[in-house]
């Protein structure tokens, strides 16, 4: 089925130093941008990350420091790379969880002012795990009957995750499905607003899901000691918990949301 688009969508990739958003990051980036009369435009580079790349991480997609000693700096690309998918939808295969966090810090980290919040953002995975519960080969497997020869390359995956989610729009589009709030809907329609709120595991505040809001539409801790208090009500009660959050290692994203409340509230 071909997606419906109003605006471009792209879906990314990322193969990463390790799995940290805050400490780690990025080493080889795919983007495949899907244009409203469906045309495709691949992009695909390797990025010196500027630290050591982990064994560990060197195991599953097999990028060395060798292989982006010549490479560019992501501060280097990342003006032409906001460009590129500016004006575009974000869609990747667990990306609301790690690859959009990680991808907001290091352009944060680049001093590149990219506001993600206009974008809507649809996690495969999520609709993936909601229907059938497997991983990214075995999803290439049930909804492509390929195999995925090349997996843990970014491009490979990306257009992996591209042609899962075509497929996953035919497979589901009759059926039905309750939602949070009960109501029996169908998951998936060819609709990237409603596709985005289909594959959204919570309501995000930041990315990384430090800071959510409630069913009231409320911003709260989600994590620590704080988990489900109102982050107005804690930076009030405890104002150390605000120096806390900046000096420690949370990602910048997160910090800058918790500075844009505590201001709010401040100037109110």
């Amino acid at each position: 089925m071909q997606l419906k688009l109003k605006r471009p969508i792209v879906f990314f990739d990322l193969e990463t130093t390790g799995l940290d958003v805050v400490k780690d990051r990025i080493v080889e980036i795919s983007i495949v941008k899907i244009f409203p009369d469906g045309k495709e435009e691949i992009k695909t580079k390797l990025i010196n990350p500027t630290i050591h790349i982990s064994e560990e991480s060197t195991k599953i997609h097999h990028i060395t420091d060798e292989d982006v000693k010549d490479a560019p700096t992501f501060k280097s690309i990342a003006k032409s790379l906001a460009k590129f998918i500016e004006g575009c939808d974000v869609a990747g295969f667990n990306s609301n969880k790690f690859d959009v966090p990680l991808l907001v810090e290091e352009f944060l980290r680049a001093d590149v002012n990219f506001d993600m919040k206009k974008r809507k953002f649809i996690d495969v995975q999520t609709i993936f795990h909601k229907m059938e519960k497997r991983t990214l080969i075995a999803a290439y497997k049930f909804y492509c009957n390929k195999d995925l020869t090349k997996a843990h390359s970014a491009e490979a995956d990306t257009i992996a995750t591209y042609e899962v989610f075509k497929a996953q729009l035919d497979m589901y589009k009759d059926v039905e499905y309750k939602n949070a709030d009960g109501v029996t809907t169908k998951p998936i329609v060819n609709d990237v607003d409603a596709l985005s709120e289909f594959s959204s595991q919570t309501k995000n505040v930041d990315f990384a899901g430090r800071i959510v809001y409630n069913e009231k539409g409320v911003e709260v801790i989600n994590f620590g000691k704080h988990k489900g208090q109102p982050v107005e009500d804690i930076l009030k009660k405890e104002p150390s918990y605000y120096n806390w959050i900046m000096n420690n290692d949370f990602p910048l994203y997160t910090k800058k949301i918790l500075t844009a409340i505590k201001l709010r509230d401040f100037n109110n």
